[in-house]
């Protein structure tokens, strides 16, 4: 991926951050109260937001230094995070299912590579 593609992913990203987090709080509130998963919920949007400003910033990186190695495992590891903890963790919250919650350390960890990944480029690639 280069820096335009991984800089319109984060659009993507933000915007569905957003969206997800309005019908959260306007179209789903009942429910979640419901479940008990008001705070289960807002934990997610918040992770959703927070990485996808980490691959806009990535994005931005790649422009900047495009023959930099490691900065598309950072972002694609940051969306899949978002996908699974965040994506786990919003369905849990809606439907109820607690097994929901052995999937989102999956994607903590995708989270964690991302981050790790960003750091390996960093490090690696020289100016």
């Amino acid at each position: 991926m280069n820096g335009k593609q991984i800089i319109q992913l984060a659009a993507i990203l933000g915007a569905l951050a957003v969206g997800i987090g309005a019908f959260g709080a306007h179209g789903l509130e009942a429910r979640l109260i419901e479940n008990g998963r008001l705070d289960t919920f807002e934990t997610a949007v918040k992770y959703h937001f927070y990485h996808s400003l980490g691959v806009f910033l990535v994005g931005i990186l790649a422009l900047i230094k495009p023959d930099w190695r490691g900065l598309s495992f950072s972002a694609i590891n940051l969306s899949i995070g978002i996908l699974i903890f965040s994506g786990s963790l919003y369905l849990l919250s809606i439907t109820g299912i607690t097994w929901l919650g052995a999937i989102t350390p999956i994607g903590g960890v995708a989270f964690l590579s991302g981050w790790l990944g960003l750091f390996w480029a960093m490090t690696k690639n020289k100016n």
